[in-house]
């Protein structure tokens, strides 16, 4: 069974000064790293990260700490393409649009070419 807690997975988290980090006895007081509450299954409105850091910014210094490490895990050598259909559409004259440049511009749709048909 999964524990219902982790510890901030932020290598510095434990260096910020909050109140709430703060523990021990007087003379004895150390600064902890955060505990979360585990959310399985995650509601809709987390991300996942929400289970390992206890706020962006400890998820960010994380990122920042790692970075070299997490990009050795799946590197990325050449650029990816997804193949596209580009309609190009001119409006007549009398509904032609202007921006805010008072210039007026055609649309562009683009559609994604599903298994490269």
């Amino acid at each position: 069974m999964m524990s219902q807690y982790n510890w901030c997975h932020n290598p510095k988290c434990h260096t910020y000064h909050t109140t709430d980090r703060i523990r021990g006895v007087k003379g004895k007081k150390v600064l902890r790293t955060r505990k979360i509450k585990v959310n399985e299954p995650l509601p809709r409105w987390y991300q996942g990260w929400e289970n390992y850091f206890c706020k962006m910014g400890c998820l960010m210094e994380f990122i920042r700490h790692n970075l070299t490490s997490i990009i050795a895990i799946a590197p990325v050598n050449q650029a990816s393409e997804t193949p596209i259909d580009v309609q190009v559409i001119n409006h007549p004259q009398e509904t032609t649009e202007y921006g805010w440049t008072r210039k007026a511009w055609t649309e562009k749709k683009i559609t994604p070419i599903e298994n490269n048909q």
